[in-house]
């Protein structure tokens, strides 16, 4: 059989459907949407977080009784407030070079990102248009795959889930100190802002992204040629990670969008833009 490309009378090659152009296709749809909200989706989302990573400042809420932290600094080693483990700037950091406390730690949660499977494959179409879209042309003739320098990183996924893990229940313990106000917890008054759910939410959707990850479901039973011949206990653990990972898409982007908007609503509360509200 001759290629689909070839003229079937002269033997020669012959233009196909949709073979012209940056990106050559047959098809007729707006293929083209879903790459550029990607695009404009995650490009917004690290400009804003590389920003706020930068400013250094009003990331930490202490007013009308309650304390928030913004997650995009949490945990807060080196700072200068409260939450600080370690004391106030790290003692071989540069005098030259500027410093947040967000530099040391927002590495973890962001290559967690950047490696997860869901995003690979959209940032992968949005950025590097590799391809675009399902039956649409790339601009380039090979193919290199995830086996070299520097996309053989992308591996490192697996391994950046036991710290996102672990970031999961410090946001969580952040969100726990929230819901105490004019003291620390069972000495303060136990009481609601507008903040609390904000940073409870916030634990939500990305405790549920990353519990529904891909890497966590292979943990847990993915290994296994048949989960039902396991525990119990692994069997309901595995059922339960797959039914987060059914909707991994809109816990990726759900919980892309929370995270910068609890930064922006702690912001405006520390700045003094807003009054935070309590509730009860």
């Amino acid at each position: 059989m001759p290629p689909l490309d070839t003229d079937l009378n002269s033997g020669k090659a012959c233009a196909i459907p949709g073979d012209k152009g940056l990106f050559p296709t047959a098809r007729t749809d707006n293929w083209w949407i879903a790459p550029l909200a990607v695009f404009l989706g995650l490009g917004t989302a690290v400009v804003y977080m590389t920003w706020a990573a930068f400013q250094g400042t009003n990331y930490f809420y202490d007013g009308n009784g309650a304390s928030y932290l913004s997650p995009l600094y949490s945990p807060e080693l080196f700072g200068e407030t409260e939450h600080a483990l370690f004391g106030d700037r790290p003692p071989m950091w540069p005098d030259w070079m500027p410093y947040s406390p967000a530099f040391l730690i927002l590495w973890i949660p962001a290559g967690f990102r950047v490696t997860c499977y869901y995003y690979r494959g959209s940032y992968y179409k949005a950025f590097w248009a590799d391809p675009p879209a399902c039956a649409v042309g790339e601009p380039r003739n090979s193919y290199w795959g995830e086996n070299s320098m520097p996309l053989i990183l992308q591996n490192l996924h697996r391994y950046m889930l036991y710290l996102a893990i672990i970031f999961i229940f410090v946001l969580g313990y952040d969100a726990w100190l929230s819901m105490w106000f004019d003291g620390k917890p069972f000495e303060g008054d136990f009481g609601i802002g507008v903040g609390t759910f904000v940073l409870t939410l916030n634990v939500f959707l990305l405790g549920g992204y990353t519990f529904g990850c891909h890497s966590l479901r292979h943990l847990i039973g993915g290994y296994a040629d048949r989960i039902v011949k396991k525990p119990k206990v692994q069997q309901k653990a595995f059922d339960c990670v797959s039914c987060l990972n059914k909707q991994h898409m809109k816990w990726a982007w759900f919980s892309l969008f929370w995270v910068c908007f609890t930064d922006v609503y702690v912001r405006l509360c520390a700045s003094g833009v807003i009054d935070d509200l309590r509730i009860f």
